[in-house]
This record gives structure tokens, C-alpha cells and sequence, in this order.
């Protein structure tokens, strides 16, 4: 059985790159990113997509353009007058197809929608929000809508899962492939519920598994090394570098010759000596 990718963003970076390559356009796969994202949950009511300036908030044209073609009229709110290439191509055709546009700078700009769709940043952010981005997100965190994040929550860096502020989400759409970052630090407390949507992105190397939670007590025993990802970090932490805790882990694995299992409220890394895996509850 192959179990499904976990990838660092830079792998996804360089296998969306070789996919575009090798025949398929960008903006066929924003599409298909789009369609991953309708097919994640049935629309229903009043739909808001919130969009940023890059291919995150491309997704979010797209997806205002499927919406569209199946018989619902989103709102668009963009951050900012900024677009990638792909992003202004489905924004335009959204637009011309009858998408309503609103303002991030009215009072409570969501009241009324039921589902609002985050996609403002996407897997590539690392730092802190500020500005407008800030306010984006504070005011998707104050609305009582469900909220979906296109690809990861925006604010949350996709390779470490810290995050100083971002979307709390009830379902996360990643695409292509998980994320490392879904799964640790900060991460699993911004995630409601999460699934993949494959939209055809040729991984250029195979790096970590996805398992499931119930199968994480098989990891837990035969003298494995099982320890709390806020002490894992506290112990090999050096200096002001954000520890790589995959790395760490299988670096420690190996050191001891044993499995070794970080975990925290809602996911786990395991190392094996041989593989690295990433398993969490909110994976649906």
C-alpha cells in the first residue's frame, strides 16, 4: 500500500515547477487547485472569498469561477489591487461571469455569508502578518461563517507550522500534497478538519508519509522514545534557528537506534530509522 506524501514547500515548489514543464499550464492546475477545494464541501448559502496577491488568492478566482459554473455567485474581497498572472486572468473571468465584489473596509464585512473561503497566503509564508493582511485575518476569525483555507491557513508557515496569528479554520484544503508544517508547532491549532485535494503535481522526490492516528500507538511501543513536541524542542533547540524537528527526529533515531515519536495535542512525527511519517486527528 502507498501511503499518501508529506513535503516540504520547497519539494512542492520544484514539482509544481517540473509539472508546468513537462505540459500543464499553471492556471490548468489553479484550476484544478479550484475544483479540489468545491469538492472538499458542498457550497451552500451566501459564499465569500478572501484573497491576497498571490497564487493563493489565484485560487480563489478560480474557485469564484467554478462556483460560478455550478450555479453560485461568490463575493470577492481582495486585500489589495495586486494579482500573479493566473490570479488576474480568473479574476477578470470571474468578474465577467457575475461575481460580486465587497470591501474588507466595512464594519463586520462578512455578516450574512456562510462560508467564507481563506485564501490569502499561501504555503510559501513565513514571518508574521502585519497590515492589511492582519486585519484580513482577524476579521475571518471574528465571523461566525465556516471558513475553508485554500491550501493551509494563512499565516502558518508551511514547513515549520509556527505561526504568531492566523485563519482558524473548519476545514483546510491542501493541495497537491500535505505539508510538513500541517502538522507541527502552531499548525494543528489553527486546523478544524483537513484533506488533500491531488491535482496532478508530479513529486520530484518522495520525503515524508502520512499515517493514520490510530496507527500511532504502533509506533509508541518496542521501547520507542516517545516525547512532547514542546520538550523536544526545548531539549535541541540552539540558539534564536527554529529547530527542524523532522530532521531532529530522524537525526535522533538514528543516533539511538530506536523509533522516535514527537507528538503533541492533535499530531505526531515518527522516525524509524528508516522513514519519517506525520499523522494528526483532524485528517479527514
Amino acid at each position: 500500500m502507498t501511503l499518501p506524501a508529506v513535503v516540504t514547500t520547497q519539494n512542492m515548489r520544484e514539482s509544481d515547477a517540473h509539472t508546468i514543464a513537462s505540459g500543464v499550464s499553471s492556471a490548468e492546475l489553479m484550476y484544478r487547485a479550484a475544483l479540489g477545494i468545491f469538492n472538499a464541501v458542498r457550497f451552500v448559502g451566501r459564499v465569500a472569498i478572501v484573497c491576497g496577491s498571490g497564487n493563493n488568492g489565484g485560487d480563489g478566482y478560480a474557485l469564484a469561477c467554478v462556483l460560478l459554473e455550478n450555479g453560485i455567485t461568490p463575493t470577492i474581497f481582495r486585500v489589495n489591487e495586486k494579482f500573479s498572472k493566473d490570479g488576474l486572468f480568473y479574476y477578470r473571468t470571474a468578474m465577467s461571469k457575475g461575481a460580486e465584489e465587497g470591501s474588507l473596509r466595512v464594519p463586520a464585512p462578512f455578516t450574512g455569508y456562510d462560508i467564507v473561503v481563506d485564501c490569502l497566503l499561501g504555503t510559501g509564508f513565513a514571518g508574521e502578518v502585519r497590515g492589511e493582511m492582519r486585519d484580513a485575518i482577524e476579521l475571518i476569525n471574528a465571523c461566525p461563517a465556516y471558513i475553508i483555507s485554500a491550501d493551509i491557513n494563512s499565516g502558518v508557515n508551511g514547513d515549520t507550522g509556527a505561526a504568531a496569528l492566523a485563519v482558524n479554520s473548519d476545514l483546510t484544503v491542501s493541495i497537491g500534497s500535505f505539508k510538513a508544517g500541517m502538522f507541527l508547532r502552531d499548525a494543528p491549532y489553527y486546523i478544524g478538519s483537513m484533506r488533500n485535494a491531488d491535482i496532478g503535481i508530479q513529486l520530484l522526490r518522495q520525503e515524508y508519509y502520512l499515517m493514520d492516528w490510530e496507527q500511532l500507538h504502533m509506533f509508541e511501543g518496542y521501547n520507542a522514545v516517545v516525547i512532547s513536541e514542546e520538550e523536544f524542542i526545548a531539549r535541541f533547540s540552539h540558539g534564536d534557528e527554529p529547530l527542524d524537528i523532522p530532521d531532529e527526529a530522524a537525526r535522533l533515531s538514528n543516533e539511538l537506534g530506536k523509533t522516535v515519536v514527537v507528538k503533541s495535542q492533535h499530531a505526531a512525527v515518527a522516525a524509524d530509522m528508516q522513514f519519517l511519517y506525520f499523522c494528526a486527528d483532524y485528517i479527514i
